[in-house]
């Protein structure tokens, strides 16, 4: 009875199974070749967001103000930001010079937003380390205010989160704070830039 019972449980799970993947492959229809290619033509069209990244095109000075520990003042640097659009206005690059931790710094940035995905992604490389941040996260409605997380390993083991805003004010102004934990400890803010265009 015991066998019957669990042949019974098991036929049912298939045939449940089965169901499900039929329903996917029902959902899931295949498209014709010119409907895809008008999709793909559409999703590799700059909008909004890219004409936004567009604005802030041009050369920046930067304050920067690092705390390194809880309690303890920041440490402040000024610097300077060269921002450009790549590949016909779809990502934007900034290539940073200044100061981090009391040292001579170089960074790069590239920013996109993907239509498919309808999310921003940053990718951050810079002469403190020889890894690439990535962060991922979406914006207020009227798009100037994007907030992202992403994470990366740190000496030792264990990671360390970080939450990013950027609030775009207007095109000469422009703020970048970022808050992170380590090992799930509280949350502290750790950078926060303050962005001039250049006159």
């Amino acid at each position: 009875m015991r066998n019957l019972s669990f042949i019974c449980t098991i036929l049912s799970l298939l045939l449940t199974a089965s169901i499900t993947q039929a329903e996917i492959h029902e959902q899931v229809k295949p498209m014709d070749h010119q409907a895809m290619m008008e999709m793909y033509q559409k999703l590799a069209t700059p909008g909004e967001p890219h004409k936004l990244f567009a604005s802030l095109t041009g050369s920046w000075t930067t304050k920067t103000k690092e705390w390194m520990e809880p309690g303890k003042p920041p440490m402040e640097s000024d610097g300077t930001v060269e921002m450009k659009m790549l590949l016909d206005g779809r990502f934007l690059y900034s290539e940073f010079q200044g100061t981090m931790m009391g040292q001579p710094f170089k960074g790069i940035a590239i920013d996109a937003y993907d239509n498919l995905t309808k999310k921003y992604v940053t990718n951050w490389m810079s002469t403190t380390g020889t890894g690439i941040f990535v962060m991922e996260g979406t914006a207020s409605a009227d798009g100037k205010t994007i907030t992202m997380t992403g994470k990366h390993p740190v000496p030792g083991g264990g990671f360390m989160t970080h939450r990013a805003i950027w609030k775009i004010i207007d095109s000469n102004n422009q703020t970048f704070e970022m808050y992170g934990a380590h090992h799930g400890a509280k949350e502290m803010k750790n950078l926060e830039i303050v962005y001039t265009r250049k006159p």
